[in-house]
Parts: structure tokens; sequence; C-alpha cells
């Protein structure tokens, strides 16, 4: 079964969302207390999706609001520089800073993340600068949940997707739950399933469904009993290890195996799984073959020290699906 999107239009891919550093533990198998020196790079899930999707050979732009300083102009000059549309995003000019995310590695299976997401540039984007004349040139509108946490990202990213809805552009929207981005998890439902409804494909884990359906120990069958009554047509639900599942409303179910890799670090996985989805997709390989595009994405890059610069080329993807045929 393939997905058809729209042919007529400049882009493949425009992702909205949070742009944001990594400072990756270089140290490891140690705590963050005891680790003393970090890498940068660019971070958060959908500007690594676009980046993802762009090394991928996709057609990328992408919507935020970066900071007026140093690291806003390195996410800026980064991002362009590996393909990705930088027209929309907006500087902001009310002092607002970059979001910053630590990473501690104290084992391929111990891995975490701090965060510093008070007064960011990113949740600051306002509505007005979200526009329809950008978007409508789209095949896909790529929304990540942790825009919803605030407000007025949360309208900007409400509008973005009435627009998109307007213009025949499919919403997919990945769920990308951070707990401390959020004053409740109850909020967090709310909004989660506002947008949920509202989409195409949906893309998260296991758990994240849970927290979207304000539940515990949720099944995949109850999950796309639910989005099923509404706009999604295909739901895909990620088991970690175990691999992932794609729901079609039509009645089909794939399923997709997680490929065995040297673990570095934890994080990263579900951007890269879902860029090469993407891509997929877009490129016209049905979704049993899109379900593994995106697991040998993701297996590449928790190999890695980085999310963003490890995203893997087509090459490095169809060479891992090849040796695990």
């Amino acid at each position: 079964m393939k997905y058809e999107f729209n042919d007529d239009r400049k882009f493949d891919v425009i992702a909205i969302g949070r742009a944001c550093i990594d400072l990756n533990a270089a140290e490891y198998n140690r705590p963050m207390e005891d680790t003393m020196t970090f890498k940068k790079y660019v971070g958060g899930s959908p500007i690594n999706i676009a980046i993802g999707s762009s090394k991928l050979g996709l057609k990328v732009g992408f919507i935020g609001k970066i900071s007026d300083d140093q690291h806003g102009r390195y996410i800026e000059r980064y991002v362009r520089e590996v393909g990705v549309d930088t027209s929309n995003i907006v500087i902001d000019d009310e002092g607002h800073k970059t979001g910053l995310t630590f990473t501690e590695i104290k084992s391929p299976e111990d891995c975490s993340i701090l965060m510093y997401r008070e007064e960011v540039a990113d949740l600051y984007l306002k509505p007005e600068e979200v526009h329809e004349d950008y978007i409508k040139q789209a095949k896909v509108l790529l929304v990540s949940g942790t825009a919803l946490s605030k407000s007025p990202s949360r309208e900007a990213i409400l509008k973005a997707v009435s627009l998109a809805k307007r213009n025949n552009v499919k919403v997919i929207f990945e769920l990308d739950y951070r707990p401390y981005s959020w004053k409740s998890t109850e909020e967090t439902a709310v909004y989660y399933s506002l947008i949920a409804e509202q989409s195409d494909i949906v893309i998260g884990t296991r758990d994240e469904y849970d927290m979207m359906e304000h539940t515990t120990g949720g099944t995949n069958e109850q999950t796309i009993h639910y989005l099923f009554q509404h706009s999604p047509n295909l739901v895909v639900i990620k088991h970690g290890v175990e691999g992932s599942y794609a729901y079609a409303k039509s009645g089909e179910i794939f399923k997709g195996n997680a490929y065995k890799t040297k673990v570095l670090k934890t994080f990263g996985a579900g951007d890269s799984y879902a860029s090469a989805f993407l891509y997929a997709l877009i490129s016209g390989k049905d979704i049993e073959t899109a379900l593994k595009y995106g697991s040998a994405s993701a297996s590449i890059v928790v190999s890695k020290h980085s999310s963003s610069d490890a995203m893997p080329t087509v090459d490095e993807i169809e060479e891992l699906i090849s040796m695990r045929v």
C-alpha cells in the first residue's frame, strides 16, 4: 500500500516548531555531574526531522523562531547549509534565548537529557508569523508536539494546521512528548488530541499515545479505534526494540522490525525514524518499506554521538536494510 501526496508543490515537507542547541556529553559512562566537556549540535525534534529529510534528498522548509544571537545564527546557518529553506525562520526581537539541551550518557541503556526551556525563542512564534503563501507550497506540514506546550507557539501551530487543511497539505503529527514543557498531563492530552484528530498521519511511541489519551497501559487497538473516528488515515506506533506498527484506516496492519546496532545513546532515534519514514512515503515506497527505512535510520543515529549531524543518507539506510534481509 502506498500513500498519495500532491505532486505539484515546491516543498516535500515544511516542518514547524522547536529549533534549539544540543550539548551532548563528550565523555561517556559517567553522570552529568562529572561530565566536563560537551559537543554542540543543532537540536529539537522538528528541526532534526527537517535536517534528516533534506539529507535524504527531499525539498524541505522550516517555520520557527530563533534567538537574535550567536546560537540563533549558528542554527540558521547550519540548516541552510544542509539544504533547508530558512526564509520563514523568524528572528526574535524581544530578547528570548535559544533553548539548551544537555545530554548525559551513563551507558547505552541509561541516557538522559536536561533541558533549559524557560522563555525560549521557539515558543514565542506568533500566529501572524505563520504564512499561508508558504504552507500551501508543501506536500506535508510536519508538526511536533512540544510546540503546543505554551502560547503563542500553541496558536501558531493551530493556525498552521488550519492553513494546511485549507490548502490540501497533509498534516503529519510527531507526538514528541517532553514532560518538562507542560503544566499538566491533562493539558497535554487536550492539545495533543486536538491536533491528532486533525492530522492525516500520527507518529509516536506507545507511551506518547498513552499521554495523548490520558491513560496508562493503553493498547494499539484502542488508539486506532479513537483516531480513525477522525481525520487520521495512518497511525504509526513505535515499541522500541520490539519494532513499530503502521495501521491504515482501510484495515491493513504493517509491522516493522527494529535493526540491532551497537547503541551509544538512546536520544535522536525518533527524529531520524520520522525523517526516513517520510522520505520513503513521499518517494512512492509502500508503507511496509517506509517502516524499514524509519527503523534503519533510527538504528544508525543511536549508534552515533549526535542527532542532527548523524542523520543518514539514503545509501547508508539502504545498505543497512540490505544487510538484514
